[in-house]
């Protein structure tokens, strides 16, 4: 298989990542600090993405990448996709690509595509949701963040180990059941109810480049993908690609 395209820098080469349901670059940042070079992809218009973006639909976009051979440019794959049944937009793929209904999860038909990518790959969902592999679950006290915020990997074509979770420091922040709780983090999810400021958001989660709450309240915080990076690049580097720092 042809080589993916490395980028340049200080030091090194950067793999080149493709970001799929790329919202404002949360996970995008992570994954360049840890040292690849991003191109994001949403069907959303996100002017404060912070790296170059395809404005389209990611499963379209992917299963073109794939067609014309243009994945190849990739080194390795994050998808976060939604996973309400129901979601309107991508209801032309699906029926173009033979999956059926136009009430999906779309998790299993982007796991489809990045399997014939041959590429290593990450899906990230939230508690609660559609259901993938845990391979990996992590929390803003892992890393010293202001948001509990549990995340869940799955790991395609590669394997990290799941570091140990760390407990929390106490409650987070708000109103539950009419009652006022204090605690050391704030709820990064909806507004109102003592929620966090948008200040307040973007220190407790580690972003910087947005200011639209519903961006930030949707966003993976980067040192997530900054954590999983570094263990994907020494997956990469294994392989024989050359991702020296």
């Amino acid at each position: 298989m042809t080589q993916p395209t490395l980028f340049r820098r200080a030091g090194g080469l950067r793999p080149c990542l493709l970001d799929l349901f790329s919202c404002a670059g949360g996970a995008a940042m992570g994954y360049h600090r840890a040292g690849f070079a991003v191109h994001g992809c949403d069907i959303a218009h996100r002017p404060n993405y912070p790296f170059p973006h395809h404005h389209g639909d990611a499963l379209a976009h992917l299963a073109a990448l794939i067609a014309t051979g243009e994945i190849r440019r990739y080194a390795f794959v994050h998808a976060s996709p939604p996973c309400q049944h129901g979601c309107a937009l991508t209801v032309g793929t699906n029926a173009s690509q033979g999956w059926g209904r136009s009430h999906v999860d779309l998790v299993a038909p982007t796991r489809e595509l990045l399997e014939q990518t041959g590429l290593p790959y990450v899906i990230e969902q939230p508690n609660g949701r559609a259901k993938i592999r845990k391979d990996l679950t992590l929390c803003g006290e892992m890393f010293g963040l202001g948001v509990i915020r549990h995340r869940n990997f799955e790991l395609g074509g590669w394997s990290t180990e799941q570091p140990a979770h760390v407990p929390h420091r106490g409650r987070v922040r708000g109103y539950r059941h009419g009652q006022y709780f204090d605690g050391p983090y704030v709820a990064a999810y909806g507004n109102g109810g003592g929620k966090p400021t948008v200040p307040e958001l973007q220190a407790a989660m580690g972003i910087t480049w947005t200011d639209v709450r519903e961006e930030l309240t949707e966003a993976i915080p980067p040192a997530y993908t900054e954590h999983i990076g570094r263990h994907a690049l020494t997956h990469l580097a294994a392989t024989g690609l050359d991702v020296a720092a």
